[in-house]
């Protein structure tokens, strides 16, 4: 059998009924949102599956959520598959927390609170600073780089080799979209998001974290985990701690986290959680990976038919 390496998405991804048929269908994925609701004073369930929107897309409520659905999606993979074990784990962004908790270096009960205070912590900078983030197509890392000195910006996301996130003041994210432009870019398009993650900006919510990540209990994982911060596995617990921090104001850098797992001889993705926009990432990374997404019932039949 291929390598296999389990993908969890991060914020963004949200979508009112997400993770409903999970819950409806299997014992162990209602457990999670049980606990869930129980962990965190309100009822998580209910925002995934009935919304509304306004409300799943607060980042202490968007955060969470997405991981608990996640959580769902390898539970319902591991009951049917108790034997797999995959070669690495990787998440995006706050995706990353969803790996840590499935290869047992965080608790369920401990992600969930990390979780909803990251995202408070979040929407608290956001609010704190006017930022923006402008996703730019067709340009080389060399020349973002330049607009992002130029425009006192940072490149936030590095998603693929054609797709690279900019974040930063919303003064510089408007004038970076002119010359990105400008530069030739096939797209440059401003996000939908509520500031400039992964940037300086974030900075106070990277302290906070910091504080509140001191209480937490972390372990060493049993399946190499590969950072969004250096594109390789986390080496130690102090480093997970050290870098969970960080990786609120560095850059994402997703394609090197890829790179690194195809250089395990991994063939197989499976992206747990909702949506499906890292299958979509990886694709254009390693055209050669078979790609899959458990989200529901019948996505979790067809994995299982295929590995």
């Amino acid at each position: 059998m291929s390598k296999i390496a389990i993908l969890f998405p991060g914020q963004g991804v949200q979508a009112v009924g997400m993770g409903k048929e999970l819950a409806e269908q299997i014992p162990a994925c209602r457990e999670l949102f049980d606990r869930a609701n129980d962990v965190l004073g309100f009822d998580l369930a209910h925002i995934c599956f009935e919304g509304p929107n306004e409300e799943l897309t607060k980042s202490n409520h968007a955060q969470p959520a997405i991981f608990v659905v996640s959580a769902a999606a390898y539970a319902a993979l591991k009951n049917e598959r108790p034997d797999l074990q995959p070669a690495a784990m990787a998440g995006l962004s706050s995706g990353e927390w969803a790996a840590l908790y499935a290869a047992g270096a965080v608790s369920f009960e401990d992600t969930l609170r990390v979780l909803e205070a990251r995202g408070r912590f979040m929407q608290a900078a956001c609010e704190q600073s006017a930022g923006g983030m402008l996703s730019v197509i067709g340009l080389t890392l060399e020349q973002l780089q330049s607009i992002a000195d130029q425009c006192a910006i940072q490149i936030a996301n590095l998603n693929s080799p054609e797709q690279t996130v900019l974040s930063g003041p919303i003064e510089g994210i408007e004038k970076a979209e002119g010359v990105a432009k400008e530069a030739g870019a096939k797209r440059a398009i401003r996000l939908n998001v509520a500031g400039a993650f992964h940037s300086r900006l974030m900075e106070p919510a990277a302290e906070q974290l910091k504080e509140f990540l001191a209480g937490i209990e972390l372990s060493a994982p049993t399946v190499p985990i590969v950072s969004n911060v250096k594109g390789a596995p986390f080496e130690s617990v102090d480093e997970i701690r050290e870098l969970m921090v960080r990786q609120v104001t560095d850059s994402v850098r997703w394609v090197d986290d890829v790179q690194w797992i195809g250089g395990q001889g991994v063939t197989t993705y499976i992206e747990c959680g909702p949506g499906k926009v890292l299958s979509g990432l990886v694709k254009r990374i390693d055209k050669q990976a078979a790609i899959h997404n458990i989200q529901d019932h019948a996505t979790l039949t067809a994995v299982l038919e295929k590995i």
